[in-house]
């Protein structure tokens, strides 16, 4: 299909979508840095590049972390290694620390902790390669010495502190940890959680923004936007757009409808109420948008978590309403979260409205309502807005297996 043309899937009630294809960046050459972190893959993948890009694709491949395995494991799981009499007394206050809940539908944990004695050789052989590690001990455990020799900054030891550590038993690896005193134990736990909650969390975040901006930014369409709409909004280039009139709907559902749906929707009213709308307003405002642009009916969740709150954005009062959406009784069973933003733009005398829904089924949710959020908060009224800096410094190394990137558009 040419550049230009539009097209209506139908396989599947969510693809019922009318859209323009635009060229992808994956059609001539993948990214190199996109088949670098595994020493092995499908070699299906590698058959369907030029061989040019083949060639950089071996020699960026042989080129990694020695002979490090690849790590494995979602990214929000994390293994806890400690003994198991310090883990009977800390456990708890971990486990409330790392996994409060985020609303999404239903409210979800943050983390996923799971612990593991080190003690046990052969177990502990394999969950020490996950992708994200939590190591808690002193300097001399057996568990410990490899992580404290590679934190990173080479940072002094003077426990009980947090360290962070690199690639220690597996590539694309982050080890998190709490080295306390040789005498030490709960009671020097406990007071780093709070700082090593927070680091985490924005570890995941730039993780989950690097994966969003992994086919790139599209410039294009924000200057586009910006000088011939009115407003401004950075999206990654595998999001594809449509308009109608005054709605522009910018919709990713790679790897395939089925499994995961991303959706930001604008349009504006004018002039810019007195007050800006309630909760009553926003609801109603999101039937209404949804019944008349998506293409399969999403009625607000009434037993879902209702958040509304009037906030600063960009210098400015806005609204915010977050929410989930499901399908009415006798369609295709299908839900997920929203965020719905009301911002007024004075200059224009417009209140913009901005809707970002989720579809992903058995899936965790957390990364892509942040991925969502991240362009939400990229809007800005009349002007093209400053790209994000993970937009502009995504490392392959943070981004895990290539083939788990949700973010490739299909090959037609």
């Amino acid at each position: 299909m040419a550049p230009g043309e539009t097209r209506r899937v139908a396989r599947h009630p969510a693809r019922n979508y009318l859209f323009q294809v635009r060229p992808s960046p994956f059609r001539t050459c993948p990214h190199p840095t996109e088949r670098t972190m595994v020493p092995s893959f499908p070699l299906s993948r590698l058959w369907r590049a030029p061989s040019g890009c083949l060639a950089v694709v071996v020699l960026l491949a042989l080129a990694g972390c020695g002979d490090l395995p690849q790590a494995h494991g979602d990214a929000n799981a994390v293994i806890v290694g400690t003994g198991e009499p310090l883990w009977e007394e800390v456990g708890e206050a971990v486990e409330t620390t790392l996994q409060p809940t985020i609303q999404t539908i239903t409210d979800e944990r943050r983390f996923r902790v799971t612990w593991q004695d080190p003690s046990d050789g052969q177990l502990w052989g394999n969950l020490r390669r996950f992708r994200q590690i939590l190591l808690i001990g002193t300097a001399t455990d057996p568990w410990m010495e490899r992580a404290v020799d590679r934190r990173t900054g080479d940072e002094a030891l003077s426990p009980p502190q947090l360290l962070r550590a690199r690639n220690v038993w597996a590539r694309g690896q982050t080890a998190w940890i709490l080295l306390l005193s040789e005498d030490g134990g709960a009671e020097e736990v406990e007071p780093l959680l709070e700082e090593l909650s927070r680091r985490m969390d924005e570890d995941f975040r730039r993780y989950a923004r690097n994966r969003m901006f992994v086919s790139g930014v599209d410039t294009v369409l924000a200057d586009s936007l910006a000088q011939n709409v009115g407003f401004g909004l950075i999206l990654p280039q595998v999001y594809r757009y449509s308009t109608q009139a005054d709605v522009f709907r910018f919709r990713n559902d790679n790897p395939t409808p089925s499994e995961l749906i991303r959706e930001v929707g604008v349009t504006w009213t004018s002039p810019i109420p007195d007050e800006l709308p309630g909760g009553n307003d926003m609801m109603e405002w999101r039937l209404a948008f949804a019944d008349a642009n998506y293409p399969q009916p999403q009625i607000v969740d009434t037993t879902a978590t209702m958040t509304h709150r009037v906030r600063e954005f960009d210098g400015i009062e806005i609204v915010e309403f977050q929410s989930a959406w499901r399908a009415p009784p006798g369609e295709w069973p299908a839900g997920g979260p929203f965020i719905t933003r009301a911002i007024p733009c004075p200059d224009q005398d417009r209140l913009y409205w901005l809707d970002a829904w989720l579809y992903a089924p058995n899936r965790d949710k957390y990364e892509y309502m942040i991925q969502l959020e991240t362009i939400l908060d990229t809007f800005r009224c009349g002007e093209t807005p400053t790209v994000p800096e993970e937009a502009l410094e995504v490392d392959p190394a943070e981004l895990g297996d290539p083939d788990d990137f949700d973010d490739e558009p299909e090959t037609d």
